[in-house]
């Protein structure tokens, strides 16, 4: 490794898991600097970040944006196609910022990818997180690979709170099918620490993100409804409903609810870990803690990440 200049670059330093990477990185006296779609709405964080706008469409800029930088903790991806914006896409210009971080000459680079990226998979979420992986191998940086399974807690938490959300609100809630399959959540705080870790390693390593309890799906939801005091019933339907029913409720939130193929990964039990857990903050403990405010308003993700004039 070169010589450290205290410069680190997080993607999306003002989105989920970048932001609190980046506090962190802040509060260990690191400089951060971010790249972001939306470089001019307010965050808490805006005042000591660096801020530029990503410049997939002009490699030069995009090099002049990592010069200086000794570890690039990437997060950049999208959760599903949206307008131009698809995993086609995202695997592309993943491309582009490794080879403009091989360029600059960073030191490391520290990417947030899935639990089970598989190049082989029939769900292009799952897939193009493999691609990823596999386009910053080619390039032949020093990098760790960091796999997290279903990230909770910590400010703009999704999953868990929209879950409550649901069960507070709604009639009934749906799960997928019977339910028996596992789901292994790590805490934002845990994969953060992981992340760090894996800056300081050597050689190339991938990292499982995965916290210390595993349930099945049923089991985590009935304990949310359980916490939040909800009487909503619980009802089991097939996947294919599921993915309709979801689109119905979206349609009332105005948001992606969840995908077809998130569905499908759920299902198939890709949200956990067959590695011994590195997080160490139990989801049960952290449901009973923060009861009283999960889901009392809901998330929108699709506000969130496209809205121009709505702060993260």
């Amino acid at each position: 490794m070169g010589a450290d200049t205290k410069l680190d670059l997080v993607t999306g330093a003002f989105s989920y898991s970048g932001s609190h990477i980046a506090e962190r990185l802040l509060a260990m006296g690191r400089e951060v600097r971010t790249l972001t779609f939306h470089p001019d709405r307010p965050h808490p964080l805006r005042e000591q970040v660096q801020t530029l706008r990503y410049r997939f469409d002009d490699p030069l800029a995009l090099d002049r944006a990592l010069e200086g930088v000794t570890a690039l903790y990437n997060t950049y991806w999208v959760r599903f196609n949206h307008g131009p914006t698809t995993y086609a896409s995202a695997v592309a210009n993943s491309r582009m910022l490794f080879e403009s971080a091989r360029r600059a000459g960073v030191a490391r680079v520290i990417h947030v990818s899935i639990a089970n990226p598989s190049i082989d998979s029939p769900l292009p979420y799952y897939r193009g997180k493999a691609l990823v992986e596999r386009a910053l191998e080619e390039v032949d940086l020093p990098r760790s690979v960091v796999r997290p399974t279903w990230i909770f807690g910590g400010e703009h938490e999704i999953l868990a709170n929209n879950i409550a959300w649901i069960l507070r609100h709604m009639p009934i809630f749906a799960i997928p099918g019977n339910g028996h399959y596992p789901v292994q959540p790590v805490h934002i705080d845990d994969l953060v620490q992981i992340c760090l870790d894996a800056a300081d390693v050597d050689g190339n390593v991938i990292l499982d993100a995965a916290g210390p309890e595993r349930m099945t799906f049923d089991e985590l939801v009935r304990a949310i409804r359980r916490v939040t005091g909800s009487r909503a019933p619980i009802v089991h339907i097939p996947p294919i409903a599921m993915a309709a029913a979801a689109r119905a409720l979206g349609l009332l939130v105005r948001d992606v609810v969840l995908t077809a193929d998130e569905v499908k990964g759920l299902t198939a039990g890709l949200l956990v870990s067959h590695h011994p857990p590195r997080g160490r903050i139990a989801f049960s403990k952290w449901l009973t803690e923060h009861a009283p405010s999960l889901g009392r308003s809901y998330a929108n993700e699709l506000r969130r990440h496209y809205s121009p004039d709505t702060a993260r």
